[in-house]
């Protein structure tokens, strides 16, 4: 058998796209002739799914789940919202997610098993052939409690536990499991419409803060007012970005009146033990990716002229 050098590994990448474990086994299976491993890559539908991969996906879905404890979610792209409806595309999701539970890490979860067989690598690639889009696992978010529960809520759902908006709430408690779970999914659905930033004032982003901070002393400073008096006006300003960005601070949407600090403690009152919020996640898809703008009238006179 012929040795599988670095180097033929890397010609085989260039010429066909496709990754590198895929490539090493082609050169294996196919004794290290280059042009017989493109054909054998190519008939299992590897080089076609890499040469897709440069291309922008960032419709699809947030899968979301939650056992007892412990609460996942992950966001699986594809190309197009049409693909996302496919049961297929469905079917890795829900995979994906599970998977996630134990496998917070999005690296980690790729190389997790599928229930089918391989892994959940393996299982994009191959939709990635079979469908004709770009696929990719793009994220995961795992929480967990000692005691208590983890909560989950999908907004705009699909499939039942997948849709464009995921959101974990975590919270510690000794109190009955059922009452924190419907406590936890209402906390979770103000979490998907209100979108905090972080869980507590004290967990803001220094350089966030120190950002608006700088911000409202210029807004107050254009006033005329005294430099005393702009301290004061200041973090009175403060108190309201507060109530804007954290969750514990910020006025609870199903009720209108109460902060959500004061939800969680009537609620730890009605459950007989003390609640504490001690986390939350929320995923919303294709958040952060740059999408392809496309010109199609530009595009149509191109094809015109050509």
């Amino acid at each position: 058998m012929a040795e599988i050098t670095a180097a033929l590994v890397k010609e085989l990448r260039e010429a066909s796209g496709a990754g590198m474990m895929d490539c090493k086994k082609a050169l294996a299976e196919n004794n290290g002739d280059v042009e017989a491993s493109i054909d054998w890559l190519r008939k299992k539908g590897l080089a076609a799914a890499a040469k897709k991969a440069g291309r922008v996906a960032a419709e699809g879905l947030v899968g979301a789940v939650a056992d007892g404890k412990t609460g996942a979610l992950v966001e699986v792209n594809s190309e197009t919202d049409f693909v996302a409806r496919n049961e297929q595309f469905q079917g890795l999701v829900s995979a994906a997610a599970k998977a996630a539970l134990a496998h917070g890490d999005v690296e980690a979860l790729k190389a997790s098993k599928h229930p089918d067989g391989g892994t959940i690598a393996e299982k994009v690639t191959n939709l990635v052939a079979t469908i004709g889009e770009n696929m990719n696992v793009r994220r995961s978010v795992r929480l967990s409690v000692p005691n208590g529960v983890v909560a989950s809520y999908v907004h705009n759902a699909a499939a039942p536990g997948m849709g464009k908006i995921g959101v974990l709430v975590a919270l510690e408690s000794t109190g009955d499991a059922a009452k924190l779970q419907a406590l936890g999914k209402q906390i979770a659905m103000h979490v998907a419409a209100a979108n905090p930033q972080s869980l507590s004032i004290d967990q803001v982003d220094p350089a966030l803060l120190e950002r608006e901070r700088s911000v409202l002393a210029e807004q107050a400073r254009a006033s005329g007012k005294a430099e005393e008096i702009i301290g004061k006006m200041v973090e009175g300003r403060l108190r309201k970005y507060y109530e804007d960005i954290v969750l514990l601070e910020q006025l609870y949407v199903i009720d209108g009146e109460s902060r959500v600090k004061q939800v969680v403690e009537k609620a730890a009152k009605e459950i007989g033990a003390p609640v504490k919020l001690v986390a939350f996640a929320r995923m919303a898809l294709g958040e952060g990716i740059e999408k392809e703008e496309k010109d199609f009238a530009s595009e149509v006179a191109a094809q015109l002229r050509a």
